[in-house]
């Protein structure tokens, strides 16, 4: 491919999504100046996915904020409504009424290939004059990040340019299609982002425009999976199971008697190789479901029953 046909196909894809893109500004009740109280804009960026007005964008973004506005690509500063965020997937949804503007095509995080060029699309820096883009590439899938409290799966990690103001804003393939959602950068390293896939953050956002909130079943487990260097180690089968390494104070796993050390091989009726099928088989059943869990301890088989309860909401580095 010619250096011209490639700057023609990203030239097209900003222009696809460009007017769906829109600056979101948070205001949070801050400090004290004196008897005065002010308030702390916060400056990212959302996209439009719906033409009746919804907004994705991300949850620390409007967590704590007493109003949010959208600044649209045609100029117009509207108030938006946050209808509910998902601290667990730090994706949030907004609704501004009457905005008219096309939305954004969804396209297909599940089929990402590493080294796909991508493009990262939104207000860096909360800079004046619409939203800015920088390239780059996939550089892996699947990535967990871990947050002050829970571990984040599943994340896409890319080169583009990734600065404060963009959380939020689309990663866009060279279609102009919306593949994931700028979540996060690493301020002590270069070239390392992450964003949501879009697959995942629209199916949250189904969730809090049907339900207002998303409610996910919680073991209280931290797992490590059992790649071959870490089997090895442990003298087990690669993929043979999810190694316990932390089990959460008072939580399902803790009253069942989970311990560190113990290797899950099933969860109810599904087995568990990967932490995404631990999380898809638990994302089947409702909070207050009783599970068996079978498990291996010293080399001896074991199973324990628990009850499942909602999952506790953590916080992710923010861009």
């Amino acid at each position: 491919m010619g250096l011209s046909e490639l700057e023609s196909r990203i030239t097209s894809a900003v222009d696809t999504i460009g007017p769906s893109v829109a600056g979101v500004a948070s205001v949070r009740l801050g400090g004290r100046r004196g008897r005065e109280t002010f308030v702390a804009p916060a400056e990212a960026t959302g996209v439009v996915i719906d033409r009746a007005g919804f907004l994705l964008t991300n949850q620390h973004v409007v967590e704590g904020a007493t109003a949010v506005r959208v600044h649209l690509a045609d100029g117009r500063d509207l108030p938006a409504e946050l209808l509910g965020g998902d601290a667990a997937t730090d994706v949030a949804l907004l609704r501004v009424d009457g905005i008219d503007v096309p939305p954004a095509r969804l396209g297909d995080s599940e089929s990402l290939r590493v080294g796909q060029i991508v493009l990262a699309v939104g207000y860096a820096l909360g800079l004046p004059g619409g939203p800015t883009v920088s390239t780059g590439v996939v550089s892996a899938l699947g990535r967990p990040l871990p947050g002050s409290d829970f571990i984040f799966e599943g994340l896409i990690q890319t080169d583009a340019a990734v600065n404060p103001g963009n959380s939020g804003g689309p990663l866009a393939d060279l279609s102009g299609a919306v593949i994931g959602v700028n979540a996060a950068m690493m301020p002590f390293a270069q070239g390392v982002g992450f964003a949501i896939p879009i697959h995942a953050a629209r199916r949250i956002a189904e969730e809090i425009r049907a339900r207002g909130r998303v409610v996910r079943p919680w073991v209280g487990i931290v797992v490590a999976e059992l790649r071959p260097d870490l089997a090895r180690g442990h003298n087990l089968a690669p993929w043979s199971g999810l190694l316990v390494t932390e089990v959460v104070p008072r939580s399902p796993a803790h009253r069942a008697g989970l311990r560190p050390g113990d290797l899950v091989r099933r969860v109810g009726p599904f087995e568990v190789h990967r932490l995404r099928e631990l999380l898809e088989g638990l994302s089947k059943f409702p909070v207050g479901s009783d599970l068996e869990v079978h498990l291996e301890r010293r080399g001896s088989p074991l199973s324990v029953r628990l009850s499942l309860e909602e999952s506790p909401q953590p916080t992710l580095p923010r861009a």
